[in-house]
């Protein structure tokens, strides 16, 4: 993927931040000005994004544009690329800190990710909008300005997401809702903190970071030199379900695939509890050597394993942040 070049906004505070774009409803646009579903994502370059917001005119900014897709379609290439300039930014002394503007549908897929191979000492703060550029009143450049006076908070570390003047974690957020403008949750653990007339009020410490360096060099060196991560699907344990699609996979990957399945995440329903034929399908999975990992369905709490448990695997992530942790634990086997 072509990075462009980096762009110098401002220059009159010392306090340098960076500002990636990877497209989303922040950058959308829609043909009528009160239409805020019929859009289309990614279509505002971020400079343009910055330049509308009043807050940032006086900060000294570097903008870039690493993407320019609907977030409904983010894959790894497009990770793999947001990582290496996150990580080579954040290795510049001058740089206090990073947004990223991103669409809302893969953010804590994203957030996760970036968390897990940078474990930034700095700020990484993703934001997003529920609404598109053109709307009548659009949520983004609030949600902008949100973002910036979090990666300039004093003690600010981390993966973070900022929305809706909240802070998230980022192995805790989740999108919980499809159209309003609070549309994220942190789950059981709360927010981090919000923002409050661009000052920020924490509730809780900021995530952990590295003890020494900026970023996790091991699995971030593996994942530059990885043309795809891993294979692992995410299945979701209902009524009436079966093994069939376990039984799929399986032979699928018998046959020669060219990216072989290596992981199964399954989202079981309540404290982890599956359909018995789906469970029959997964231990045929687990003893012929796949990875088979076990979370709930349900947005809050985490599965509580007992001594019935078969599936040896239990994860307390939700299940798209789970396929992500198997998936870069496969890639570092």
């Amino acid at each position: 993927m072509t990075v462009h070049a980096i762009q110098t906004v401002h220059s009159e505070n010392a306090q340098r931040l960076v500002i990636l774009g990877t497209g989303g409803t922040i950058a959308g646009r829609a043909a009528q000005a009160g239409d805020n579903v019929g859009y289309v994502a990614g279509q505002v370059s971020v400079g343009d994004l910055v330049a509308a917001v009043p807050t940032l005119k006086e900060l000294c900014l570097d903008v870039e544009q690493v993407a320019q897709l609907d977030s409904k379609d983010m894959g790894f290439s497009v990770w793999k690329a947001l990582a290496a300039r996150v990580a080579f930014h954040l290795e510049r002394p001058d740089v206090k800190g990073l947004v990223i503007t991103h669409g809302t549908d893969t953010l804590e897929e994203t957030a996760f990710f970036l968390q897990s191979v940078l474990k930034p000492t700095k700020p990484v703060v993703l934001t997003c909008a529920m609404r598109p550029a053109t709307a009548l009143v659009p949520d983004g450049p609030q949600n902008l300005s949100d973002a910036v006076a979090v990666a300039r908070h004093t003690d600010a570390q981390g993966v973070v997401v900022v929305c809706a003047g909240q802070v998230h974690c980022a192995d805790d957020v989740t999108k919980v809702h499809t159209y309003r403008l609070d549309a994220f949750d942190s789950g059981d653990a709360g927010p981090l903190g919000c923002v409050e007339e661009g000052a920020v009020r924490l509730f809780r410490p900021w995530p952990l970071a590295l003890a020494a360096g900026y970023v996790d060099a091991s699995i971030h060196a593996r994942v530059q030199a990885s043309l795809a991560l891993p294979r692992v699907v995410m299945l979701t344990s209902h009524a009436d379900m079966d093994g069939l699609m376990v039984e799929a996979l399986l032979a699928q990957s018998d046959s020669g695939a060219a990216q072989p399945l290596r992981g199964i995440v399954v989202a079981g329903t309540g404290n982890g509890t599956l359909h018995k034929d789906l469970e029959a399908a997964l231990l045929k999975a687990q003893a012929q050597g796949i990875r088979v990992v076990l979370t709930s369905r349900c947005i809050r709490g985490r599965v509580l394993t007992h001594l019935g448990q078969r599936l040896s695997e239990v994860s307390g992530l939700s299940p798209v942040k789970s396929r992500i942790a198997l998936a870069l634990a496969l890639l570092a086997d």
